[in-house]
């Protein structure tokens, strides 16, 4: 049976004081669990003995015994040629008491058997509960422990033996059938009755502390792939801002239209790639840096293909482009003398990645009405993602102006209002998902507490 060790003592210490309680003429009770099946353990949980006539119990296992924790196992107390006879092998495989009422003629005692010495008067009674209240409905016989002749045992019988009770007694002051046996069995039946609840109890307890982990872990599980399918999901903004970035390029036109002669990011880059070019040249076959120079001219050319935000244009620069014109700069001696001027490029091509946002600039070019030129800037050079993709509304109001030129503008908007159809799934289903897994473990939570 599925209990504590601290609560299944205190219940047989309960036992054997109301046992000794209502047998004057009883010295000593003694409570030993049984099982689980097949091994049918038989150990000792805990003994009690009356201390003089004044109703106080003594606790303990200070006797030396075979049944001290661990105990015994079936195979090692039953009946069987050539072994000794226990009364405790009796108890449990006939699930009937045992009273040694005349202890020179007791069969069971193990050490009249042994050295020829007489024991105590005492009773063992067998603490029986249904079968399938212990060990459930589909209980196959190959888990019933087996006699010496290889028969299973308790397989005419409903009951199971869960415990057994040992009873000392004064001498002559038993008989086999008599009150005190009677009295012993009824009692036997409460404690039966009694460590069958605290089993159930101690089960159910146990069931729902499992139901509880499992339900957070299937919680952090859920969670777990939501994030990862979430993750994989992420493409549809990446979509999102790469149509923004064509739409940046169709403003950065207008703006250039609208300011020919201020420098831009493309009119930098050529006398970047042109300084570049002019120094290549100048390097020997089989200097080193020539690897570098090519791969520096492929970063600025696709710098000036790329329509990014300012702060991903920046971080490219910094990156990805002025570390290598450093390291040519300290490394050959192709580049003396323009150094100053090369340094002095990368710098205004900074500024240029970012005056296409200013807005003063924006608000000068008339030919746009004063909504178009104020929005457009700021809804193409955002970053969008979960937090704010509402403002794609007002990017389809921009596609619909009459006098936004830009290309390719009903491809564009399908094209989005499939991705915020997509976008406005995921959110509903991230929302319900975490509503779900919310609820679960709160739940977990409260009934493992």
């Amino acid at each position: 049976m599925f209990i504590g060790h601290e609560i299944l003592e205190h219940t047989c210490k309960n036992a054997i004081e109301t046992i000794l309680l209502c047998l004057e003429h009883a010295v000593k009770g003694t409570i030993y669990r049984i099982g689980p099946l097949p091994h049918l353990q038989a150990e000792r949980i805990t003994s009690g003995i009356r201390e003089n006539d004044n109703g106080g119990i003594r606790w303990g296992l200070p006797e030396v015994s075979d049944y001290n924790p661990p105990g015994k196992i079936w195979d090692q107390y039953r009946d069987r040629p050539g072994h000794l006879l226990e009364a405790m092998g009796w108890c449990v495989e006939k699930q009937k008491s045992w009273t040694a009422d005349n202890p020179h003629e007791d069969a069971r005692s193990v050490r009249r058997q042994l050295f020829g010495e007489v024991e105590d008067y005492y009773h063992l009674e067998p603490v029986l509960v249904r079968q399938t209240d212990v060990y459930g409905d589909a209980l196959p016989m190959q888990t019933h422990p087996r006699d010496w002749q290889g028969i299973p045992i308790w397989k005419d019988t409903e009951w199971a033996v869960v415990a057994v009770i040992k009873i000392h007694f004064r001498p002559l002051t038993i008989q086999r059938g008599d009150r005190s046996t009677k009295i012993i069995k009824k009692l036997s039946r409460t404690l039966g009755t009694e460590l069958l609840s605290l089993h159930l109890r101690e089960t159910y307890v146990d069931a729902r502390e499992k139901l509880a982990r499992e339900r957070l872990e299937s919680c952090n599980l859920l969670s777990h792939e939501l994030r990862n399918t979430l993750t994989k999901l992420a493409f549809v903004f990446s979509a999102v801002n790469t149509v923004m970035s064509f739409l940046r390029e169709q403003w950065e036109m207008e703006w250039e239209a609208s300011y020919p002669h201020m420098e831009n990011k493309s009119a930098v880059i050529a006398q970047l790639n042109e300084h570049l070019l002019a120094g290549q040249s100048r390097m020997q076959e089989f200097d080193g840096m020539r690897r570098l120079t090519e791969e520096l001219l492929e970063e600025q050319d696709k710098l000036g293909k790329l329509f990014l935000l300012p702060q991903q244009s920046e971080n490219w620069l910094e990156h990805r482009i002025r570390p290598k014109w450093q390291l040519l700069l300290t490394s050959s001696r192709a580049w003396d003398g323009r150094e100053e001027e090369i340094l002095h490029l990368i710098e205004r091509l900074k500024g240029t990645l970012w005056v296409v946002t200013d807005p003063q600039l924006a608000q000068r070019m008339d030919h746009l009405p004063e909504d178009v030129r104020t929005r457009w800037p700021e809804l193409v050079y955002t970053h969008y993602s979960a937090g704010n993709f509402a403002l794609l509304e007002e990017i389809f109001w921009l596609l619909d102006h009459p006098t936004v030129a830009i290309r390719h503008k009903q491809q564009i908007k399908k094209a989005l209002s499939a991705l915020k159809v997509l976008i406005d799934i995921i959110s509903r289903v991230e929302e319900s998902a975490n509503r779900v897994v919310l609820s679960l473990r709160s739940m977990g939570t409260h009934q493992a507490a």
